[in-house]
């Protein structure tokens, strides 16, 4: 009963059907939306470049960033039939280190008749939301001396107020170090700017970038900001930017990278990661974090290891998809306060989810769609639809951006397309 009371509460609290930025309108990648019909029909769908990152809908309008050939692109098309209202663009030359492509990974943000984006390559730009005019843009490679990470600029940026917090992550000048390792911060693992101007208003934290994004909640009576930077979690203020808090974790290889969103609830943070030392739950103590419980000491049994997807928190329970690789990757329930595993489903890759009507929407990075009771107790499929099916494909591997939700739409993003579902009927 508890899960279906936190989802009702969700939908008598926050009355909005836009969904800004890939966070979602409650920040927490769960809608207040309700009366799911399934299976959901097909409405449209729409070509998309490059890239690896779902769209904001803000207003009735979608915005959507991709990657055409030398340019990076960002669409404004009407939300209900993909009609083209206006396109922007810059020029941008990222290669990808590792062989992915070289589209965004970031979602826009909408945010007081603006439209943030930042690519790979590290151009931070807005634009006018109704035009599509470009308003101002920072190379923040150039700027801050970023030595491109794994997969490039990879942290969707954060509005608060009149500033825009941007996981940057830049280093001393100077020669890259030959050994990857060796590389230094410079002091602006984030920044934030002006949203007018695009000018810095401060910078801070001495570590580099990672995959997940800056946020900001309340916390005890104020605006608190975290980001889980590429060797641990930094607990800011967004006024000022001042690391109040830090917690080194981190995988000791190369190749690992911090890129799961943190869950905080009340004076308690869930983090995790999926190479090495797993998860923890931390709690808020006098200048630091105090450790409730954590994955460091399990072995190969560790509760869960969350890859780049954010895990929803519904009662006391976190649904989240572990594992690395595809092969290994399960969807899992787990108790937030003990780390217990109550349910695990194999066999379904790596997913993305978000949380809507006392269900779980997941998406499988080969394309099938799953609809899953929030249930502790047990693994409850009500219901899947294989988009991603050979004969009948209408999304391409690889699915990684998280379902997107607004006005009853379900929007998808394939390798090459967009797609959107019926999945809450509108009323006439």
């Amino acid at each position: 009963m508890i899960h279906r009371i936190f989802f009702a509460i969700a939908a008598l609290t926050t009355v909005a059907a836009d969904w800004p930025g890939f966070l979602g309108p409650n920040q927490d990648l769960t809608s207040p939306e309700r009366g799911i019909v399934w299976p959901p029909k097909k409405l449209w769908s729409l070509s998309a470049g490059e890239g690896y990152t779902g769209p904001a809908v803000v207003a009735g309008r979608l915005f959507l960033f991709d990657r055409v050939g030398a340019t990076a692109r960002l669409r404004c098309v009407r939300a209900d039939d993909a009609t083209t209202i206006w396109t922007a663009s810059y020029v941008t030359d990222y290669v990808d280190r590792l062989g992915f492509d070289g589209g965004p990974r970031t979602s826009p943000v909408v945010a007081n008749g603006r439209v943030f984006v930042f690519g790979p390559e590290g151009v931070l730009a807005a634009f006018a939301a109704d035009t599509g005019k470009e308003l101002w843009r920072v190379d923040t490679t150039k700027q801050y001396n970023v030595v491109q990470n794994f997969f490039g600029a990879g942290s969707t940026p954060w509005v608060e107020g009149d500033r825009l917090i941007v996981a940057v992550g830049g280093s001393p000048s100077g020669p890259e170090p030959e050994n990857f390792m060796a590389l230094r911060a410079n002091g602006s693992a984030i920044a934030a700017f002006d949203v007018s101007t695009g000018k810095e208003v401060w910078k801070s934290g001495d570590d580099l970038a990672a995959y997940s994004s800056p946020f900001v909640v309340d916390q005890n009576g104020a605006r608190h900001g975290y980001y889980f930077a590429r060797a641990g979690l930094i607990g800011f203020d967004p006024k000022n930017g001042r690391t109040d808090r830090y917690f080194a974790w981190r995988a000791p290889v190369l190749d690992s990278v911090n890129a799961a969103n943190p869950v905080v609830r009340g004076n308690e943070v869930f983090i995790s990661e999926t190479y090495g030392p797993g998860s923890a739950l931390l709690r808020l103590q006098p200048g630091g974090f105090g450790v409730v419980w954590s994955d460091r000491d399990k072995g190969r049994n560790p509760s869960l290891q969350c890859h780049w997807a954010r895990p929803i928190l519904a009662g006391e329970h976190l649904f989240a998809c572990s594992g690395r690789h595809s092969s290994n990757a399960e969807l899992r329930c787990v108790d937030w306060a003990t780390g217990t595993v109550k349910w695990r489903e194999p066999g379904l890759a790596r997913t993305t989810l978000i949380g809507v009507d006392g269900n779980l929407i997941v998406l499988s990075e080969f394309g099938l769609l799953l609809r899953v009771n929030v249930n502790p107790a047990r693994y409850e499929e009500l219901g899947r639809i294989d988009l991603g099916a050979k004969g009948s494909r209408q999304l391409q591997h690889y699915c990684w951006a998280p379902p997107v939700l607004s006005d009853g739409r379900l929007y998808l993003r394939g390798k090459s397309e967009l797609l959107c579902l019926e999945l809450i009927p509108r009323k006439v």
